[in-house]
């Protein structure tokens, strides 16, 4: 199903159109879409009648729908979207004084999705079991943190762009949806506190590097070597692990920021301390920190998670080597909300489930 109308929410103020009228109208759009978050363009009251009617005739105004609102026991919460095509997708909040680095934070931080499932296959990840659909737009990226604050009532102030989807894959719409997040007149949420995820994309890490926004990058490494890399991540054919580092050094060389090493644990795959002291010297050499993950169980994958004496000498190896590093505990793990577990389970929900929870 192909939508008939753009979405406002795609364009940035500069490409919408009017209809006749002086430009400071651009910034009074802007104000009802991102400040007063309205629910329609009926309720930009200060704009003449007939523009409001082009605008209601040229536009979509809504990107996506609550269809599900799961609520976890540590008050993780995840986020069931419908999108104009029929599609869905999910996000997860996560809620202030939780710990997603490793560092305790009073902040919100939104999981965000990029795309509709997933093309790069991760063995361990249940986002990309049912294959890659499609790229979000950019509209569609920033209408699940808006709509996300609406069906909340929190101010979001923390991104991680980690949901379905390999975000720089999808870069054109990331970025562009990146200006509208950051922008004064738009969201309004700074650089730093907006963290981008990616598998291993050498080509397009090397692009971001000569961004002028200062966003964090993560590297979902997840293996110290090719040969345990490619077990669990195909990506690393394509792009191998001189390549990725060497694109990685080049992004610190320009950013002069520290990365995170995303590394999920997965018992007698990556767990042994040799990975843990290759990952040490991948660390050192990127001015990088570690977030050990767990793995989280996933439906119809037969990985486990090691027991928590490997867990804790595997860290103490990073440790000793001076690494930053953290062991990233799972957040709504029993809602399928955890690192790697998304997966559109249920797509078909009662009404009354979508509430505040």
């Amino acid at each position: 199903m192909k939508p008939s109308r753009p979405l406002l929410l795609d364009q940035l103020p500069e490409e919408w159109d009017l209809g006749a009228g002086p430009d400071y109208r651009r910034k009074q759009v802007a104000e009802w879409l991102f400040e007063k978050r309205a629910n329609s363009v009926a309720e930009m009251t200060n704009l003449p009648a007939a523009m409001r009617q082009h605008l209601e005739a040229t536009y979509d105004f809504a990107a996506l729908k609550l269809t599900k609102l799961q609520g976890s026991h540590d008050t993780t919460r995840k986020l069931l979207w419908e999108l104009r095509t029929g599609d869905y997708i999910e996000s997860v909040l996560i809620p202030a004084s939780l710990d997603l680095f490793g560092e305790r934070s009073d902040r919100f931080t939104l999981c965000v999705s990029t795309q509709v499932g997933c093309a790069y296959g991760c063995k361990f990840c249940a986002s990309g079991l049912e294959g890659w659909k499609r790229n979000l737009t950019a509209g569609e990226i920033v209408a699940q943190i808006i709509e996300t604050e609406r069906a909340t009532k929190v101010r979001i102030n923390n991104l991680v762009f980690m949901g379905m989807g390999e975000p720089l894959a999808n870069y054109a719409n990331l970025m562009k949806a990146l200006n509208i997040i950051n922008a004064e007149w738009g969201v309004g949420i700074g650089a730093r506190h907006i963290t981008v995820s990616t598998s291993g994309l050498a080509p397009q890490i090397r692009e971001l590097a000569e961004q002028p926004l200062q966003i964090r990058l993560a590297l979902s490494l997840h293996g110290a070597t090719d040969e345990v890399r490619q077990q669990i991540m195909p990506v690393n054919r394509k792009y191998p692990l001189a390549e990725l580092l060497a694109a990685c050094a080049e992004y610190q060389e320009k950013k002069r920021k520290m990365m995170t090493l995303e590394y999920i644990l997965i018992e007698g795959v990556n767990d042994s301390l040799d990975q843990a002291a290759m990952l040490a010297k991948h660390a050192r050499r990127l001015h990088a920190k570690v977030n050990l993950i767990p793995y989280n169980t996933v439906e119809g994958l037969e990985w486990r998670r090691p027991s928590e004496s490997v867990i804790d000498q595997f860290e103490d190896v990073l440790k000793a080597a001076k690494i930053t590093a953290t062991v990233r505990r799972e957040k709504g793990h029993d809602i399928d909300a955890a690192c790697g577990q998304l997966r559109l389970k249920q797509l078909k929900a009662d009404s009354s489930e979508v509430a505040a929870i």
